[in-house]
């Protein structure tokens, strides 16, 4: 589905969005663990920064989430205050989207109550991502780590979104949200629109890792990952310790992947002649790749640092960030409310 060539046609069947003039809904969260990096900024935010001039936006830090598998919460408000951070210095503006904590919405948590109802163990003990935690942490296979599905659909359904960003490994869990949905809708009523996923199709960007031996990550592999918490010293020891070889011995040789991972990479950041130079030099079997990481780390430098020194002045001023998730929490607690009257109405929960 490309989202925006569609989204017309959707909207004069979609009988939650009354009219052409009313924006649709867009919900997402990201957990506090671990740190934000280059594949979070060009997979996720830099599109969430186009989402918001478009949709109502609620984005939120999924702390209830990061329970499951980091029940030791003495560094949350710390992690919570950095991610905040880092989303507003990567282009998110409090003033357009609810930007908030999801521990805050109180309402969040009887939802998933009355969605557990219709959610059922084998389903439950089923998804990859279970299987994948239960293996992980073994001594720690908790309800929450179980019913994980069920309070991402009360995340998103509660604020009755209809868009929701996710990438392949959360496909299975927005399917999961669209079955409760229409359990829920089949047994009380329609209160709730099937949330689809939020395909950006080009602007879609996975960024690999610098190895060559997957994608960035949050919390693996971190030296073949660039965070955006990383000082400039350490983003160059990284990009040059990027796996490279000997170069092409025969012209218009086809690249290795781990190869054509430093050229992606380089597209991201860095100016169309230098990637052009390279290019070229590949070609005909001249390229140097000392040179040509040394030209990607101080591009990288370029990109990074300015997000890194603004998300740090952000994140110490504790006020400023108080009022962000205040002013958030507002707006999510009045959409949240507003459904939760609907869902109760709609159950016979009004005595």
């Amino acid at each position: 589905m490309q989202p925006l060539e569609g989204f017309s046609a959707r909207l004069l069947i979609n009988p939650y969005i009354c009219s052409m003039s009313e924006k649709a809904i867009v919900m997402s969260g990201i957990r506090p663990t671990g740190f934000l990096h280059l594949g979070n900024y060009f997979g996720a935010m830099r599109n969430y920064v186009k989402l918001q001039e478009e949709y109502t936006c609620f984005f939120m830090v999924a702390d209830l989430h990061a329970l499951t598998t980091h029940p030791d919460t003495r560094e949350l408000k710390e992690n919570v205050h950095r991610v905040l951070a880092e989303n507003i210095a990567s282009g998110i503006d409090p003033e357009k989207a609810a930007l908030y904590c999801q521990s805050h919405i109180k309402e969040t948590a009887e939802l998933y109550l009355y969605l557990n109802m219709l959610a059922y163990l084998g389903e439950l003990e089923k998804t990859t991502t279970f299987k994948d935690k239960a293996r992980l942490q073994p001594d720690n296979i908790n309800a929450g780590l179980l019913t994980y599905p069920v309070l991402q659909a009360a995340d998103i359904i509660l604020h009755r979104a209809t868009w929701v960003p996710v990438g392949k490994d959360q496909e299975q869990h927005l399917e999961m949200s669209r079955n409760f949905v229409k359990r829920f809708n089949h047994r009380y009523g329609e209160v709730f629109p099937e949330p689809m996923a939020y395909n950006f199709g080009e602007d879609l960007v996975k960024v690999p890792s610098l190895d060559g031996a997957g994608k960035m990550s949050k919390s693996e592999n971190q030296m073949a990952t660039l965070y955006l918490a990383d000082d400039d010293e350490m983003i160059r020891k990284k990009v040059m310790k990027a796996k490279t070889d000997a170069g092409p011995t025969e012209p218009n040789t086809p690249k290795p992947d781990y190869i054509q991972n430093i050229f992606q990479l380089m597209s991201l950041v860095s100016k169309p002649d230098a990637i052009q130079f390279y290019e070229e030099a590949y070609v005909k079997c001249q390229i140097r790749y000392g040179d040509m990481k040394k030209q990607l780390a101080e591009d990288m430098v370029s990109f990074i640092s300015p997000i890194r020194e603004k998300a740090e002045a952000i994140r110490n001023d504790k006020k400023y960030l108080t009022q962000v998730m205040e002013a958030g929490a507002d707006k999510a607690r009045e959409s949240a409310r507003a459904t939760m009257e609907k869902v109760r109405q709609a159950m016979g929960l009004v005595y």
